[in-house]
């Protein structure tokens, strides 16, 4: 009966052009259905996964045996199948990137690298002031690096937008991690926006250095030495990264995973480190190697791309939010900030 019932609803959904194709094949004695949705693929059984289509877009549920339900989407899960259609680009989106407010270690002027140091009061007053100057921006999608000053960073950030959206870290270090922190309100989860970790998106790891006082590490090395394994290139420190390598990771986790979001019209802030934005605006700006090197980011100063027609167009840092027209620089953004001022007054 089950199987009667599993090829009533694939019959069902195909003929409201869900899937093109499917097949019958035997797993462990139970049947199961191949599907081939258009542009999406995943295997239904009989242990209750199903995929189906809404105004056309692929969405996958899976049911539990306790018949709790979560439903994920794909344009916000990313994956190496690359879900999002990279065909149909999007007419305009916003990216946000911030390196993180000052650290403990940045007061103490040490060597930080991939130390997991959280911020200074003034680094989360940074951060806040970061929030007020993005506030009347769309945000749909954070990521950040798996550091905790990043996190801060980004969370302090989005107290101040006008939305009042709640940013959940995503936790999928184990299926354990991820059904523990569902959200069973559809409401809720309106209200939420969901923030992904990336130790691809760390700053980079200084070797041996990390722990130095800068001023103590010039004086034993040499001024002109520890220069260069800040400034260089592709020169890495002792047992460390160069910008080359940290730009190798983080450049490709950009196109991988946040590029395609983008694509599909998120509008996406990225919360980082001083190196692994370079890297990244390395990429956005096509600098080269001579240029990224000379290139200095503030910490807590949000930086302002739209993302159009497949291209990255720099529109400066946010002066602040009372300003109408520094917000105005798309007609999206403009009628999102008109849509804010009707909503909140």
């Amino acid at each position: 009966m089950a199987s009667t019932a599993l090829f009533q609803a694939v019959r069902t959904l195909q003929s409201h052009g869900c899937f093109t194709n499917f097949g019958v094949q035997q797993e462990n004695g139970n049947p199961t259905l191949r599907l081939v949705p258009k542009g999406f693929r995943a295997d239904i059984g009989l242990s209750r996964r199903w995929s189906y289509c809404s105004r056309g877009r692929s969405i996958v549920v899976s049911q539990a045996s306790t018949s709790q339900t979560s439903v994920f989407d794909p344009v916000l899960t990313p994956s190496n199948n690359k879900t999002v259609d990279s065909r149909k680009k999007s007419s305009e989106a916003a990216l946000i990137l911030i390196r993180h407010g000052e650290s403990l270690w940045n007061e103490k002027n040490l060597f930080t690298g991939c130390v997991d140091v959280p911020l200074t009061k003034k680094g989360v007053e940074e951060a806040t002031e970061a929030g007020k100057r993005i506030s009347n921006i769309p945000v749909d999608i954070i990521y950040t690096s798996a550091l905790i000053r990043a996190q801060m960073t980004a969370m302090l950030a989005m107290t101040q937008h006008r939305r009042k959206k709640v940013p959940i870290i995503m936790h999928d270090e184990s299926e354990q991690a991820k059904s523990w922190s569902q959200i069973f309100s559809d409401e809720t989860k309106k209200q939420c926006i969901p923030v992904v970790t990336a130790w691809q998106l760390n700053e980079r790891m200084y070797g041996e250095l990390q722990g130095l006082n800068k001023q103590e590490t010039a004086d034993r090395y040499g001024k002109e030495q520890v220069h260069e394994w800040r400034r260089s290139y592709d020169i890495p420190p002792p047992n460390g990264e160069s910008l080359e390598m940290c730009a190798q990771r983080a450049v490709a986790y950009f196109k991988e995973y946040i590029e395609p979001q983008l694509l599909a019209g998120k509008n996406v802030m990225i919360a980082a480190h001083g190196n692994s934005l370079r890297s990244i605006i390395m990429y956005l700006d096509k600098l080269t190697s001579q240029e990224v090197i000379s290139l200095e980011l503030s910490t807590g100063i949000p930086m302002l791309y739209i993302f159009k027609e497949g291209k990255f167009v720099r529109r400066g840092s946010p002066v602040a939010p009372t300003e109408a027209g520094v917000y105005a620089y798309t007609k999206n953004l403009a009628a999102y900030r008109q849509r804010l001022d009707e909503m909140f007054q």
